[in-house]
């Protein structure tokens, strides 16, 4: 446990400088062997699921502001312990002193003994602090409540939670039953996705290596149906990275599909899931703002713009983002996200459909900015989805966005 608090504590102080918490947690297990990965994860992320409650307690408990960075980390990461794990109380407070720098070894303890002994009368004192009882950001909070005043508090209350590990059959290789007769942990959702009632490794999956099944939210599996594939079409995915609805569309269809992503680095991830699935497909490094560097000219009859966001869907999986982002983040997403599909739309031909997607639940980003194109291009339609097409995160899936847009 020491090592773990210790790390977890490096993790979330790197985290609250504003680094990105699972790159940080990467470079932690590239330099150090024989690592309880998991264990400092779930402390780490842990203390960014509930930093809003952490933060408000250890403020009451301590006396002024504390200077060190490295002791108030330590502290946030051991009350989450005291309060969120199974861990004994006193085994959490003594490694937390002897993982302490000699000068606040006192601190620590006293701080911690404090807390034991203080614990209800904390929480009845922070009861009606909002960020402490949603662990969001009070612009967070407030946007939310303004944009969906029935749903605002269910919504923060999953992005809390821990997130559903769901998969997707490739239905090329075998079918749902088939493979729910050699998982049967696992309830079906849909024809081609499942859930599965405890996440496990990804090597433990039956059949992963062999292309039978991709770990893909159920949320992100809506985008391939919405799209309406036929075989014998060209398609684009653009930000495809790291290759989940790609390989979804081939899954679906006999389809020309050029993969697209900004990043080299991230395009090898598409290749990647290309070769265990079995899957034939273009894969493309280029900015999908900027066509003229990668397009050949020959328009779209589908294109998937799964465009860069806030990830508001999404904070159970990244709970540091809630911490990262700020309120002047989504106007700075939305103006990138209006250049993408205003790229993206002179690929398409005629007739043909465009599936814009986010992970996001802010309106900026989603409904408010695909009503601000259709209103401005003549030649736009929105179609109906099956579904709403705004997906808020649930016991099944993340939030997602979608709206499908028809070229006259």
């Amino acid at each position: 446990m020491l090592d773990s608090q210790r790390l977890a504590s490096q993790a979330v102080l790197r985290t609250l400088e504003g680094r990105n918490l699972a790159r940080t947690l990467g470079r932690i297990w590239a330099s150090h062997d024989g690592l309880d990965q998991g264990q400092i994860q779930d402390l780490s992320y842990g203390v960014f699921r509930y930093y809003g409650l952490l933060r408000a307690e250890l403020d009451l408990l301590l006396k002024a502001p504390l200077k060190d960075r490295d002791v108030e980390s330590l502290l946030l990461v051991a009350l989450y312990q005291l309060q969120y794990t199974h861990a004994p109380d006193h085994a959490i407070v003594n490694h937390a002193v002897d993982a302490s720098k000699k000068s606040a070894k006192g601190l620590v303890n006293a701080v911690l003994r404090n807390f034991q002994r203080r614990r209800n009368e904390l929480l009845e004192r922070i009861s009606d602090n909002a960020i402490a009882r949603y662990n969001h950001p009070k612009w967070w909070i407030e946007k939310l409540k303004a944009q969906y005043p029935d749903d605002y508090s269910e919504i923060l209350d999953a992005g809390n939670s821990r997130p559903p590990m769901t998969l997707r059959v490739n239905l090329g290789k075998t079918t749902l039953s088939e493979y729910l007769s050699m998982a049967p942990e696992c309830i079906a959702l849909s024809d081609s996705a499942l859930m599965l009632s405890k996440p496990v490794p990804v090597e433990k999956l039956p059949g992963f290596s062999e292309g039978l099944v991709s770990v893909q939210d159920f949320g992100a599996q809506y985008a391939a149906s919405f799209l309406d594939l036929k075989d014998g079409m060209r398609v684009l995915d653009a930000c495809a990275a790291p290759g989940g609805k790609s390989a979804h569309m081939l899954e679906k269809a006999d389809i020309d599909l050029v993969s697209l992503d900004s990043s080299e680095t991230r395009a090898k991830q598409i290749e990647e899931n290309f070769t265990r699935l079995g899957l034939d497909g273009k894969i493309s490094v280029g900015d999908a703002a900027s066509p003229a560097s990668w397009w050949n000219g020959k328009p779209f009859d589908r294109i998937l713009a799964d465009v860069p966001c806030s990830a508001s869907g999404v904070v159970r999986r990244h709970p540091d983002i809630k911490w990262l982002r700020r309120e002047e983040d989504i106007a700075k997403f939305a103006e990138q996200q209006r250049h993408i599909l205003e790229a993206l739309w002179q690929t398409l031909a005629s007739k043909g459909k465009l599936l814009y997607a986010t992970c996001s639940v802010f309106e900026e980003e989603n409904s408010r900015l695909v009503k601000d194109f259709v209103k401005a291009k003549d030649e736009a339609v929105l179609l109906p989805l099956d579904e709403d097409g705004q997906l808020l995160p649930d016991d099944k899936h993340d939030g997602f966005f979608y709206a499908l847009l028809q070229k006259k």
